[in-house]
């Protein structure tokens, strides 16, 4: 006598969690989706930091950010930032491709928004908001404030007790990851600019020039050996 072959139907908690799942994911989606409209607006974009959402996944945004002063000056920072399924209940994951020498980033490239975002309220933070202190945590004001418990890099914190030590490995970390962004394509393509090009560009659209948009801290931590880089966004 031959045994039967039987098929055991899904449960209803199996098929229920499938189902809510899906609905959280899509939930997700459509948050992300409308997070990214408000970035067209000057005001919400930092300056000098272009984001764009993967062709292949909604959930995953590229950025490339370029420094224009301070510590950092010269740098060419790319990121990723990558939503959980229960976006925007928890906070997006951000990681440094190239990752800079930065008491905040680990050296797998990983951002602790912890410092700022802690804990994350889905009701008043926004991805611009997280976007704007990622640029600010460049600057000595927010060097200045953070403490050793967010500090995931401890080595970084030498910033407090050897600043020019830190100043040193900023500049050698900037140069690096200059070097690495202009190596490979990026998501977000980029080309540099000739000085006279530069020039050229700023007259036709009215441009000011990035001293214009210097502030003190900025002037505090200025390299004297500081030039201007013209880099162009291809769209």
């Amino acid at each position: 006598m031959s045994r039967a072959n039987l098929s055991i139907p899904p449960s209803r908690s199996s098929s229920s969690n499938k189902a809510a799942e899906s609905a959280n994911n899509t939930i997700a989606r459509a948050a992300v989706a409308f997070e990214y409209a408000p970035l067209r607006n000057e005001a919400h974009t930092p300056l000098g930091m272009y984001v764009t959402p993967s062709e292949e996944n909604l959930m995953v945004w590229n950025a490339v950010f370029f420094v224009h002063q301070g510590y950092y000056e010269g740098s060419i920072f790319k990121f990723t930032l990558t939503f959980p399924t229960n976006y925007p209940q928890s906070p997006p994951a951000i990681k440094f491709v190239n990752p800079p020498y930065h008491p905040l980033i680990d050296e797998a490239g990983n951002f602790n928004l912890g410092s700022l975002f802690r804990p994350w309220r889905p009701k008043e933070h926004h991805i611009f908001h997280v976007l704007h202190w990622i640029k600010a945590a460049f600057k000595k004001h927010a060097l200045d404030k953070i403490n050793e418990d967010d500090a995931i890099s401890k080595g970084a914190l030498r910033y407090r007790e050897d600043p020019k030590g830190f100043a040193n490995q900023a500049i050698q970390s900037s140069k690096l990851t200059r070097a690495r962004a202009m190596d490979k394509p990026s998501p977000v393509p980029f080309t540099e600019l000739k000085p006279e090009k530069l020039e050229e560009y700023r007259t036709k659209f009215g441009l000011r020039d990035w001293a214009s948009f210097l502030t003190d801290d900025d002037i505090a931590v200025k390299s004297p050996s500081s030039q201007t880089v013209g880099l162009g966004i291809i769209t």
